[in-house]
């Protein structure tokens, strides 16, 4: 059986709002004086930055609930939520926003891979992964670079942490963005053949409500 593009256009649609709908239900049902914070973070994000690091919260914050739901820059901020990891300019009305990391991009790929490339001429249009959402990220190096004659032809993900577990596995070049690439480059999962990195030119920021007195 495969899914229409119409029942995955619905089903894409209805993911965050049932997330949001457990959240807010097991919110409404905890027990009196748990404290819980519910944190809204694209995919990516949650697996190679935020639960690699809720084991030592847990430690520091053993008495706090945490609960991941669907974020990411296509989800607005939830009602359930209590602060969401967002990337942008900083700009969200009605929501404060305090900057997390800079969104730097530089290529990585599998070490195997990484020995055969000396310099950003040797990268192939057919072997450059790609993000779906981010199609300027790889014209954006390239240009810095100054190899812009190189076109990104290889294969096409729907998010970076797609692209970089292909690259993990040896499939091709991917596009890293801090800070998703930095706990493989310190494992030697992933390699960055070239030093060259390139600002995004957006941030990551925690978000949240403000609070009035």
């Amino acid at each position: 059986l495969v899914t229409t593009a119409a029942g995955r256009a619905y089903q894409s649609g209805l993911t965050p709002i049932f997330d949001a709908l457990a959240s807010l239900t097991a919110q409404v049902t905890a027990p009196s004086g748990v404290r819980v914070l519910t944190i809204g973070v694209g995919p990516t994000f949650a697996m190679k930055w935020l639960i690699p690091r809720l084991a030592d919260f847990r430690k520091e914050e053993p008495e706090i609930d945490v609960r991941i739901t669907t974020g990411g820059a296509a989800a607005p901020f939830g009602d359930d939520w209590s602060c969401g990891v967002q990337l942008g300019d900083g700009e969200w009305p009605g929501l404060t926003a305090e900057p997390l990391f800079a969104a730097d991009l530089l290529p990585v790929c599998a070490p195997r891979l990484a020995s055969q490339l000396k310099r950003p001429g040797d990268l192939k249009g057919p072997t450059l992964l790609r993000v779906a959402h981010s199609p300027d990220d790889w014209p954006s190096w390239l240009k810095a670079a100054g190899v812009a004659r190189i076109s990104a032809r290889g294969p096409e993900f729907q998010f970076y942490g797609q692209a970089l577990q292909a690259a993990v596995d040896g499939l091709g070049v991917a596009m890293g963005i801090r800070p998703y690439i930095d706990d493989d480059l310190a494992a030697g999962a992933l390699i960055a053949p070239f030093a060259l990195s390139v600002p995004k030119g957006m941030r990551w920021y925690l978000v949240y409500r403000g609070f009035h007195a």
